[in-house]
């Protein structure tokens, strides 16, 4: 069974936002926290990095957890608006860009996935 090189590439590209995302945890521990700009980092995080084993693996689940990855990244921009850490316009096209690229590579990994089942079982 061979796999695509794209969904290879989308899993490595997966899992290095994931660790890249977790190297701002340590920093936001070092003054007072803010505690839901820690969990939306740190949910990114965990979801970048079980997106990309899921689609490492071929799991039926890997579209979902894409598309939740995206929509965490879009809430956490929305909340760094709220403390102004962030520009309101670079906020709602990151979120916008966020939510539609992970709903594009959704559909392209279950595509793949599909395929590999029909493939399967033929």
């Amino acid at each position: 069974m061979t796999r695509s090189a794209a969904v290879i590439v989308i899993a490595i590209a997966l899992a290095a936002y994931g660790i890249y995302t977790a190297l701002f945890l340590p920093a936001m521990l070092v003054g007072p926290p803010v505690p839901l700009l820690l969990l939306g980092f740190s949910l990114q995080a965990v979801l970048a990095i079980v997106a990309a084993v899921g689609v490492w693996t071929g799991r039926s689940w890997a579209g979902v957890a894409v598309v939740v990855l995206g929509v965490s990244i879009a809430a956490t921009q929305l909340f760094e608006v709220i403390l102004g850490i962030v520009p309101y316009l670079r906020a709602i096209a990151v979120a916008f860009l966020a939510i539609i690229g992970a709903v594009v590579m959704a559909a392209f990994i279950g595509r793949q996935s599909g395929a590999a089942g029909l493939s399967a079982q033929a």
